[in-house]
């Protein structure tokens, strides 16, 4: 719960920052590279972690962060406060608030279109302008192909989920058949 609350804090600090200069976009994609390699380099995380290693010696090791992945000098300061903080641990949980939260400011949404097979760009294209219809907002697909749908379409969106699929409509047809 605190560490929702830390990432929430300083995620929409940056999402007011990005906000006044049109750089929202441009943050997204700069925090999810570091964020990246975060994830994937377990060394790196150990040493932001280490207690052994000053803050000095960690500031100095963000400064090469910052300057090999580029980031404008606005997540470059962003980076090196979460290491004056002490906060780069939460830099996952970060990254992800701030996506949930530049796409809420920007009209965003990212449904989850699960497919029995994949979807050429003119079937794509058409579901997302029926959701963006529907919803009035900008739609960002992701697709997923899942063979066991057997046909038709499952749209996530955040807890709703729309379940057109074959699979469903077979099992709905079986348990009538069974209740007589």
């Amino acid at each position: 719960m605190i560490n929702n609350a830390i990432a929430r804090r300083y995620a929409k600090a940056l999402v007011q920052l990005g906000s006044e200069g049109g750089l929202i976009d441009r943050f997204r994609d700069e925090l999810s590279i570091v964020d990246g390699l975060f994830r994937t380099n377990g060394d790196l995380r150990a040493a932001f972690s280490n207690p052994a290693l000053t803050s000095e010696q960690k500031k100095s090791m963000m400064k090469e962060l910052i300057a090999k992945t580029a980031c404008s000098e606005l997540v470059g300061n962003f980076l090196l406060l979460l290491v004056d903080k002490n906060r780069v641990a939460f830099l996952g949980q970060i990254v992800q608030t701030y996506e949930k939260l530049a796409d809420e400011f920007s009209g965003v949404i990212r449904p989850v279109i699960t497919t029995a097979f994949a979807l050429d760009d003119s079937q794509v294209g058409a579901i997302q302008s029926a959701l963006e219809k529907k919803t009035g907002k900008k739609i960002v697909p992701q697709m997923v192909v899942d063979a066991s749908l057997l046909g038709g379409v499952v749209t996530q969106i955040g807890d709703i989920a729309y379940d057109n699929s074959v699979k469903t409509q077979l099992k709905r047809i079986k348990d009538i058949l069974q209740k007589g």
